[in-house]
């Protein structure tokens, strides 16, 4: 029963008493696994470019941008990074005192090959009157990691992904945000323009509108562009209410109700008001310096090609059906477009009078699309390309997670496990219909594709909501193609360790 409290409570945030009760039921009746057909591979749903279409793609795209079309590129940010630091906050934390795991010995032994090296180096002489040579020399090897976390040093602990020095130049360390600005000037470009968006929890957003301010016009100059820098933070009101084991509220010690953020599914609303005919994603860590970017930046306009290359033909087949000037042989043609290049099939598609099949096709062609960079899969962790079912019968392309998939069910997770490919967060998206109005990207969402996870509040075991992820559940009612792209477009930073890698060298 919700109390007067609670009612003010998720009025201030913007969340109704219907979506409260939805979601509390949601806890109850849990999410159904999908339906899986097959795993997707370069013989079924996913296209692997030829050196040729290479060519044809990134013309394609160039031709495009002339046309002055509206382009942005689109970083989720807001998340901290102290999953990077798990290990040295172990180290910090561990009863002994000098470098014991793989990990802690692998960090000290490479300290001067980090791009934060000498930023470490002068706040540990703030803090200790000794630099981080010294301080190793006499075994202090917990100060110098408290001070790259801890707050009265780098704060690394507490920073954003985005705010961390991630690569070395010798005009100085770059972050990750600038990186994706010098991606945004190389690929995103038009009229002389580069738009770059960053979605940014509200406790970081005074840091990096600092640090666009400290380096975005030497971008600017150095590529002969002007920057539209834009941010926005995840609504309040797609946070998720906790609950109990028993499904019945979780509430703080003060006896409010508590929600948590309902994961980067939430981003479908700050992407919808995006004001763009296409946009570009990518995560935040997956950077890499300028001597690399030259694949990044290659695949990107491939991709932003077929995407241009495919609504192109959508748009004219929308407005053959709209006129009415088509006979069957056209309708067939409409149909292989559909189950070929767009990868949406309908089994019962025979059976469909001329009259039916028209309003089908209309729907099919007529919604937002996407095209997704894959990568051969190497073992890292994340969703994979599959044919799956959708709720009304159709089987197409989409992005799923384990969780997603149903453990108990042996041939779908040897599809999983046995997949080719998997997703590295690397979309393309065209989001206005074939008059030029924005779709309203919320009405895409499959709301069947959440999910439920186990976590704790001081000691108190609770369940927390997900909404359907950003490029899983949100996008499932989209027009998907995947193009394989190759694994140096790939690298995403997941421990700080991660920065010795050869490519963020």
């Amino acid at each position: 029963m919700l109390t007067e409290q609670d009612l003010k409570q998720i009025a201030e945030k913007g969340i109704s008493e219907e979506k409260l009760n939805a979601q509390l039921e949601e806890f109850k009746t849990g999410f159904p696994f999908l339906k899986l057909e097959a795993a997707a591979s370069v013989e079924r749903g996913i296209i692997a470019t030829t050196p040729e279409e290479v060519k044809k793609f990134e013309t394609a795209w160039e031709q495009y941008k002339a046309q002055g079309h509206t382009i942005v590129k689109f970083v989720p940010a807001s998340g901290a990074a102290s999953r990077m630091f798990k290990d040295m906050f172990a180290f910090v934390d561990a009863e002994y005192d000098v470098p014991t795991t793989d990990f802690e010995k692998k960090y000290f032994d490479n300290i001067r090959k980090f791009a934060f090296f000498d930023a470490l180096d002068e706040v540990c002489k703030k803090n200790t009157g000794l630099g981080v040579d010294e301080l190793i020399a006499k075994g202090r090897y917990k100060d110098v990691a408290a001070n790259m976390l801890k707050p009265e040093g780098l704060n690394y602990g507490q920073l954003p992904k985005g705010m961390l020095l991630f690569h070395s130049y010798e005009e100085g360390p770059r972050t990750p945000m600038e990186e994706h600005l010098v991606e945004g000037a190389l690929y995103a470009a038009s009229d002389g323009k580069a738009a770059v968006h960053f979605t940014v929890s509200h406790d970081h957003l005074p840091l990096f509108k600092q640090r666009v301010a400290e380096k975005a016009d030497g971008y600017a100059k150095k590529y002969g562009i002007t920057y539209d820098i834009s941010f926005s933070e995840q609504k309040p009101s797609t946070d998720t209410v906790a609950a109990n084991p028993d499904n019945t509220p979780f509430r703080n010690s003060d006896g409010s109700l508590l929600f948590r953020p309902g994961g980067h599914g939430a981003l479908i609303e700050n992407l919808n008001e995006i004001d763009a005919d296409v946009i570009f994603i990518k995560n935040i860590d997956n950077v890499v310096p300028d001597r690399l970017k030259d694949d990044t930046v290659t695949y990107k306009q491939v991709i932003a090609g077929i995407l241009v290359s495919l609504q192109q033909r959508a748009f004219e087949y929308l407005n053959t059906l709209e006129s009415g000037a088509y006979n069957h042989d056209k309708l067939e043609e409409i149909i292989r477009f559909v189950q070929q290049d767009l990868c949406c099939r309908k089994g019962d598609i025979k059976n469909l009078e001329d009259a039916d099949l028209v309003i089908y096709l209309k729907k099919k062609l007529n919604r937002p699309m996407r095209v997704c960079g894959v990568v051969k899969n190497v073992g890292e962790p994340g969703g994979g390309p599959f044919l799956t079912y959708n709720q009304d019968g159709t089987v197409s392309l989409q992005i799923l997670e384990s969780s997603q998939i149903d453990k108990n069910n042996a041939e779908y997770m040897e599809m999983f496990t046995k997949g080719t490919h998997f997703n590295p967060v690397d979309l393309v998206c065209a989001v206005k219909d074939y008059q030029g109005k924005p779709f309203n990207l919320p009405d895409f969402v499959d709301r069947t594709t959440g999910f439920i996870s186990s976590k704790s509040k001081n000691g108190k075991e609770l369940k927390a909501l997900e909404l359907p992820g950003l490029w899983n559940g949100a996008m499932s009612d989209w027009n998907t193609i995947f193009v394989e792209v190759p694994l140096s477009t790939f690298n995403p930073v997941k421990t700080v360790n991660d920065l010795l890698r050869e490519q963020h060298q």
